[in-house]
């Protein structure tokens, strides 16, 4: 069926009716995908990213202990700190981030927006069309995104993203994967023509955007289930 449905996209004149959502033909180009996800028309609950000229749908449910729990945690802490240093704006799960030039738009687990990156216009928020207090779209280059990797987006956080996010010259990218024995805490730095692999230092890694050092831990807890505590230093 997924064979199936990718044909269908791909064609550009088929309307795919397989499950209960409806996605337009014109989807599958970038200006398409962005006119259907800024819509009236575009499910809520529905992950949809248009990556390298591919349209990404993902329909599993968002798994609890390696997923839900880990977004959690870094999220209030990276949150909790960008309000206290009064760094710029957080934005969490379900913003829709655009990149013109990269022809690339989705929505990270979480991302950050420095108050320079606004005032230099390297970023913009569209605004809904009968609402101009709203909303709805993230547009230009963020200072820093965040992606939990699941089992149905092992490809497209460690290798679609990791180039369209290189294109789009987001400076820090966090990619966290705790679906195995040993959690997965990489903090990606951009250069020229890639992305590096910052080292860790006594276990801990620095971030060049937040001006910290950071650290992922998980333990039991009382339910014998993860528990997990991001912890962040002055550098």
């Amino acid at each position: 069926m997924e064979t199936e449905l990718k044909s269908a996209l791909a064609s550009r004149h088929r309307i795919w009716d397989a499950f209960p959502i409806h996605v337009p033909a014109s989807a599958a180009t970038f200006a398409g995908f962005r006119a259907w996800a800024t819509s009236d028309e575009f499910p809520e609950s529905l992950r949809a990213s248009f990556i390298n000229q591919e349209l990404v749908i993902d329909m599993s449910p968002e798994e609890l202990e390696s997923h839900n729990k880990v977004k959690s945690e870094v999220s209030a802490v990276v949150a909790t700190l960008i309000k206290r240093l009064d760094t710029g704006e957080f934005y969490g799960d379900g913003t829709l981030v655009t990149n013109e030039a990269a022809e690339l738009s989705t929505e990270p687990d979480a991302t950050f927006v420095a108050w320079e990156s606004f005032e230099a216009n390297k970023v913009r928020l569209v605004e809904r069309k009968d609402r101009p207090d709203q909303f709805i779209e993230l547009v230009g280059t963020p200072d820093w995104v965040l992606e939990v990797v699941s089992r149905s987006s092992v490809k497209k956080d460690t290798e679609l993203l990791l180039d369209a996010y290189h294109r789009a010259g987001i400076p820090e990218y966090w990619i966290i994967d705790a679906r195995f024995d040993e959690v997965s805490f990489q903090i990606l730095r951009r250069r020229r023509d890639r992305y590096v692999v910052i080292k860790p230092s006594d276990g801990w890694y620095r971030s060049a955007v937040f001006h910290r050092s950071f650290r992922l831990r998980r333990r039991k807890n009382r339910l014998g289930r993860w528990a997990y505590t991001l912890e962040a230093k002055p550098r």
